[in-house]
């Protein structure tokens, strides 16, 4: 999975893009929408990638806000690094890190996010475990990512452009078929949105919700750290 990443992550932008028909950024948009980050605050965005919702992060919560952005890539930090250098933000810092074992202490951060990451990590529950760890009590988690369409037709549809296009277009553009055929396997085990957001009530979050995109396509899940009574 490591070399998946490391690979692809010269055409990792282009191809999302090109993937998703730009819907990317709406969802992302849409959700930050939702989020209504506080100015101030300290933020974590794990398997941050090529650093795209940790940028957007860093706009939210302003010069006097902090986030961190964490990738196990470092191929995908360096294209992030360039990324954010161009932006000119002084509140952003991009480190080499493992989501199943964040290196921070307990209760550090306002939010977490994970954008298109948790389908690829070995172990679900223990990420989810990690990010409510490293919040802070009455924080945020939010987690963007591919779903399970529940429309009939449009379901299978949705099934046959990610086994068989997706590889293709990433063979096409990317020259990249095989690390585009795993990340198909990766979005088709993922589990739907109902079931993630069970496990992320599992894990210990509450008020749990989640907001699908494009008709199930993608859905951004909501959960908060309980509050110390």
């Amino acid at each position: 999975m490591h070399n998946v990443f490391e690979k692809i992550s010269p055409s990792y932008d282009r191809m999302n893009s090109l993937i998703s028909f730009r819907l990317h950024a709406k969802w992302r948009k849409k959700t930050m929408e939702l989020m209504r980050v506080r100015e101030g605050a300290s933020a974590l965005d794990v398997c941050c990638g090529t650093a795209d919702w940790t940028i957007t992060m860093a706009e939210a919560v302003g010069a006097s806000g902090s986030v961190i952005g964490l990738d196990f890539s470092e191929n995908m930090l360096e294209v992030g690094k360039e990324k954010v250098t161009t932006t000119g933000l002084e509140n952003i810092v991009l480190m080499h890190g493992n989501a199943m074992e964040l290196p921070f202490a307990d209760d550090s951060f306002d939010y977490v996010t994970i954008g298109f990451g948790l389908r690829n990590v070995p172990d679900y529950m223990t990420v989810l475990q990690e990010m409510y760890r490293v919040l802070k009590p009455g924080g945020l988690l939010t987690c963007l990512d591919t779903s399970t369409p529940t429309i009939p037709g449009y379901n299978q549809l949705f099934f046959f452009y990610f086994r068989h296009m997706m590889p293709l277009m990433g063979k096409l553009f990317a020259k990249s078929y095989e690390e585009y055929a795993w990340l198909e396997e990766s979005t088709r085990s993922f589990p739907g949105m109902k079931k993630l957001a069970n496990m992320f009530q599992e894990a210990g979050f509450d008020h749990v919700r989640y907001v699908p995109h494009s008709g199930g396509a993608s859905a951004t899940h909501f959960g908060y750290k309980k509050k110390e009574q």
